[in-house]
C-alpha cells in the first residue's frame, strides 16, 4: 500500500501538533522538527526535548512512529550524536538537507549543503556507521540551492551513503515555499536512485496528491502544511484508495476537530509560557482557515487578543471544549 508521511516543520510540527494530528489515522510515521547538530555532540536530553515520544517507544499515543531528524555539517559529530540517539531507540533516524531558513543556511545546515554532495556522500556514510540496520535511516532533500544542476548527484551522493529511503521536497532552497512543485524531478531521481523516494510539496488535497502521483510516478508522498491545513487529509486518502473520491463534509470534520483543537490548546498551555500560547493557537487556525469556515470565524475573533482567558471565552464560544492549563 502506498505509504503517507508527516512531515518536520520547523517552528509548526513540534510534538504538540504531532500528537493531535496522528489521532486522526493514516499515517505510516511522523517526522520530528530538525535537532542541529553544530560544535558539540547532542546530549540525551536534547533528544527527548524535541520528541519525548522517545520515553514510550518512540510512537505517538496513537501508535504513529516519530523518526527523529539531525540537520549539520559535519559528519563526525553527525555520526556521534547519532549513535547517541540510537541508544534510546528512535523509530527512525532522517537527514534534513531541505531546510531553506537563512539562519540555518548561513551556518552551513539544511539546503545550503546541495552544492557539495561529496559531503553528502561523506555525512550519510558516517551517520550509516553509527546506526544499526535495524533502524530506517534516510534523508530529505530540496532539489538544488538556485537550480537542478547538481540534484542527481545529490540524491546519488545520498544513497550511495547507505540511506533506507528518500523524501524529495519538489523545489530548490530559493523556490522557498512557492508554488508549484516541481514533481516531475522526484521522478527523475526515483529513476537514477536505487532506494524508494518519496514526494513532497504542495499536497493540499486528495487531488493534489493523485497528481503529485501521476506526475512524479512514485506511490510514496509526505505531507506538510496540507495535513496541518487539513487534519483529516491523510485519512481521506487512505479513503479515496479504498472507495474513491467522497466530497468531505467539512461541518462533521469540525465537530470532530473541535475536541482536538481543545486538547491542542490545554497542551500547549502547559508546555509554553501563557504570553506565547495565543500565537501557536493562531498559527494553526490560520492554517485551518483554508478549508474550514468556523476556523476562519474564530481566528478573526482572537486575532489580536493576547490574554489566554480571553481566547478561551472565544473558544467556548465555538463548542471546544477546554480544560484548564493544570487539569
Amino acid at each position: 500500500m502506498p505509504r503517507l508521511y508527516l512531515a518536520p516543520m520547523e517552528g509548526l510540527a513540534d510534538d504538540v501538533l504531532r500528537e493531535v494530528l496522528t489521532r486522526i489515522p493514516g499515517y505510516d510515521h511522523a517526522v520530528t522538527e530538525f535537532l542541529r547538530v553544530s560544535a558539540t555532540v547532542l546530549p540525551g536530553r536534547s533528544f527527548t526535548r524535541i520528541a519525548p515520544e522517545l520515553k514510550v517507544g518512540s510512537r505517538t499515543s496513537s501508535g504513529t512512529p516519530v523518526h527523529l531528524q539531525l540537520l549539520g555539517s559535519d559528519p563526525q559529530r553527525m555520526a556521534a550524536s547519532a549513535a547517541r540517539l540510537v541508544r534510546l531507540h528512535p523509530a527512525g533516524i532522517d537527514l534534513n538537507f531541505g531546510c531553506p531558513a537563512p539562519t540555518v543556511n548561513r551556518h552551513r545546515g539544511g539546503a545550503a549543503l546541495l552544492d557539495e554532495p561529496e559531503l553528502l556522500h561523506a555525512i550519510a556514510c558516517a551517520v550509516r556507521a553509527s546506526v544499526p540496520k535495524g533502524i530506517p535511516f534516510t534523508a530529505k532533500m530540496r532539489l538544488g540551492i538556485a537550480d537542478t544542476g547538481r540534484t542527481l548527484d545529490c540524491a546519488r551522493a545520498l544513497a550511495g551513503g547507505g540511506i533506507d529511503a528518500l523524501v524529495v521536497h519538489a523545489r530548490t532552497k530559493v523556490d522557498g515555499y512557492r508554488p508549484p512543485a516541481h514533481w516531475e524531478w522526484v521522478g527523475r531521481i526515483a529513476d537514477t536512485v536505487g532506494v524508494p523516494v518519496a514526494a513532497n510539496g504542495e499536497v493540499w488535497s486528495e487531488a493534489d496528491w493523485q497528481r503529485c502521483r501521476a506526475v512524479s510516478g512514485v506511490s510514496d508522498v509526505m505531507l506538510g502544511r496540507g495535513a496541518v491545513a487539513d487534519p483529516f487529509l491523510a485519512r481521506r486518502i487512505r479513503a479515496l484508495q479504498a472507495d474513491g473520491t467522497k466530497t468531505p463534509d467539512r461541518d462533521a470534520e469540525w465537530a470532530e476537530l473541535s475536541p482536538l483543537l481543545g486538547e491542542f490548546w490545554w497542551r500547549v498551555r502547559a508546555k509554553l509560557e501563557a504570553r506565547h500560547a495565543p500565537g501557536r493557537l493562531k498559527q494553526w487556525l490560520n492554517l485551518l482557515r483554508r478549508n474550514f469556515p468556523q476556523a476562519e470565524s474564530l481566528y478573526g475573533e482572537i486575532r489580536a487578543l493576547k490574554d489566554c482567558t480571553a481566547v478561551e471565552g472565544h473558544l467556548r464560544r465555538h463548542g471546544v471544549p477546554v480544560l484548564s492549563a493544570a487539569a
